[in-house]
């Protein structure tokens, strides 16, 4: 009966995992992030595969994932990229989050 939990338990925790990421993978086509970070990206935007590789170290590292997040949104001397300053720290923080564990 334990094994029969155990394994009902780690089959849903699966599932919300796939809708995290769904989730997030939406949040970032609603928000236009692939226009610049799609195949092929825009400029020198970075692809999310080249993104996801960069910041795959900060897997398991929640308070980075914070300061990450929170770097995104701020402006810049030079110019700031709008998009990155409009989003909010919620959607900033599941964007970093969807892209530090493979944006897949």
């Amino acid at each position: 009966m334990n094994r029969i939990l155990f394994a009902v338990v780690v089959l849903i925790s699966c599932v919300a995992v796939v809708d995290t990421a769904r989730a997030s993978a939406q949040l970032a086509l609603d928000k236009g992030c692939f226009a610049c970070h799609g195949e092929p990206p825009r400029k020198n935007a970075p692809t999310f595969d080249q993104l996801a590789k960069d910041f795959a170290r900060y897997q398991g590292q929640a308070e980075q994932e914070l300061k990450l997040a929170d770097k995104l949104r701020e402006g810049h001397i030079f110019g700031g990229i709008q998009a990155h300053e409009n989003l909010s720290a919620e959607n900033a923080r599941a964007l970093v989050h969807w892209i530090v564990q493979g944006a897949r």
